[in-house]
């Protein structure tokens, strides 16, 4: 079975919670908006913790450090068939200037060339609602226990 691990940012804005949002780099996704965000977050083996892999995730992923208090939001089985494992911190950074690692990938498809893309090819700030229609759908119940917690604070 295939892991994950990642973490939720989240910050207090004007309207209430905000979070932080990766939209997926590639070429598969650049005219994709709706379901084409995702809280930062990647593979792991199974010799590697998995907070740990979220904290490295999330540094490639945003190019800044992880925040250092995480708390758990659980596991789910997403969508793509992976369990995610997801940890939420409060914390607040330029989404504007995150800079992401990158990936190869053979494209197009069977040429033989083989080009390079940032997994994360910009990110961005959303309140509530409009996370809710961004994300993945794998991923919005992260975002309703991130809420339930944040509220219970």
């Amino acid at each position: 079975m295939r892991r994950s691990a990642g973490i939720a940012l989240w910050r207090r804005g004007a309207d209430g919670v905000e979070v932080l949002l990766g939209h997926m780099g590639g070429p598969f996704w650049p005219r994709k908006d709706d379901g084409a965000w995702s809280f930062p977050k990647g593979e792991h083996g199974p010799d590697e913790e998995p907070v740990d892999v979220a904290r490295r995730e999330f540094e490639e992923e945003t190019g800044s450090p992880a925040p250092p208090d995480l708390v758990p939001l659980g596991e789910l089985r997403v969508t793509s068939g992976k369990v995610l494992a997801l940890w939420a911190a409060e914390g607040d950074l330029d989404a504007g200037a995150c800079v992401s690692n990158t990936f190869e990938l053979e494209w197009p498809p069977r040429s033989g060339r083989f080009q390079e893309f940032p997994e994360v090819d910009r990110s961005a700030w959303f309140g509530a609602a409009e996370a809710r229609a961004k994300l993945v759908t794998g991923q919005v119940p992260f975002l309703d226990r991130l809420l339930e917690q944040v509220a219970a604070r």
